[in-house]
Formats: C-alpha cells, sequence, structure tokens
C-alpha cells in the first residue's frame, strides 16, 4: 500500500469541514425562501443540501488526488450523504438528510462494538500511526468511542424530531464537532497512561 502524500496541513481540514460551511451558509441564506425547480418548490433546505452533496463529492476527490488516500470513515460518510441527501432531494422530504448522522453514528458504533468482539481493533489499526498506544488503550478508547456514537445517534433523533431546522443545523454544523473535540480532549490522560514509550525509554 502507498504512503500517504502530505499536503498544506490547513488544506486537509478546510476539505473536510468546507462543504458543511457551504452548507451552513446556504442554509441561513435560503431558509425562508423557496426555489422553482422544474415545476416543483423547494424550501432552502433542499436547496444547501442539494449544493452540499457535488461539493462533498468534489472535496473528497480534491483531497484524495492530493493526499494519495481516504479513510474509510469519509467513504462511508460520502456514500450516505449521496443516498440520505439525494433521497432528500428527490421526495423533497429533509428528514432523510436529518437521519443521515443517526445512521453514520449507529454504523461506526456497530462496526467498532463488532471489531472489539471479533479481537481485531480496526480503530487502532486505522489510527494507530497518528496515536501510538498499548494494546488496552486502544479497547478502552474503541469502548468509550463506540458509546459516544451510540449516544450522537440518540441526540441527533431528538434534535431534528423535537427542535426547528435551524436548531438543527446548528447542532450539526457546530454541536457534533464541539462534541467530538471534548470527547478527545477528555480522553488525553487515557492516551498519556497508555502511550507507547519512546526510543530510549
Amino acid at each position: 500500500m502507498s504512503e500517504p502524500r502530505k499536503i498544506h496541513p490547513l488544506l486537509k481540514p478546510a476539505l473536510e469541514i468546507g462543504p458543511l460551511i457551504v452548507f451552513f451558509v446556504l442554509f441561513m441564506r435560503m431558509r425562508d425562501k423557496t426555489v422553482m425547480l422544474g415545476g416543483t418548490e423547494y424550501g432552502g433546505f433542499i436547496i444547501a443540501t442539494l449544493v452540499f452533496i457535488p461539493v462533498l463529492v468534489l472535496s473528497t476527490l480534491v483531497l484524495w488526488r492530493l493526499s494519495g488516500r481516504i479513510s474509510p470513515m469519509q467513504i462511508a460518510t460520502l456514500v450516505l450523504v449521496i443516498v440520505f441527501g439525494g433521497l432528500s432531494v428527490w421526495l423533497n422530504d429533509p428528514k432523510f438528510f436529518k437521519m443521515k448522522p443517526t445512521m453514520i453514528y449507529l454504523l461506526f458504533a456497530g462496526l467498532l462494538g463488532l471489531s472489539l468482539l471479533l479481537r481485531k481493533n480496526w480503530l487502532q489499526l486505522v489510527m494507530s500511526e497518528a496515536l501510538p498506544m498499548q494494546d488496552e488503550g486502544w479497547r478502552i478508547l474503541t469502548w468509550r468511542l463506540a458509546a459516544l456514537f451510540l449516544a450522537l445517534a440518540v441526540a441527533n433523533e431528538i434534535v431534528w424530531r423535537g427542535m426547528s431546522e435551524t436548531a438543527w443545523v446548528n447542532f450539526k454544523t457546530f454541536g457534533l464537532p464541539a462534541i467530538m473535540v471534548v470527547f478527545f480532549v477528555l480522553n488525553a490522560r487515557l492516551f498519556e497512561r497508555h502511550a507507547l514509550p519512546k526510543d530510549g525509554e
């Protein structure tokens, strides 16, 4: 397997977060408006989704072209965005796109739990180069992350079913990423406790 090519450290997060920002900005500008396309009236949420899908596809292809690698998480996210986002646009129904994070988090939680049951820690295989830890540390982190994904799936269902579209868009754009950042910050002690010894130690 070829080694991933190095790209500018700011370019990778820009390509990953950029499509979500595009969706957020477009939704906020179009949320109280409607657009007539092909004789059908579409609300701002659907228009933002319609733009978000090709932007995400393009950014993923650019990232792949520049780095030579796409993670399994990015592939799964892209497929689910195309499927659920496409259903929302095709059926003119926002609920399918709002369900997408739930499906993603349930998928990730299931895969992480399955990997532990099979005693093959896939998270460790994917992230071990970036975060060198002992096997026990990876086992603990995987269980915690699986539990977090389950909690996020439930949270997404509560927000999109019980709150406004604007609240859901804010939750998805800012709340979910912030929760992930806080999760890894809170696990800093775990990383330190189970870190692999450096050369000479």
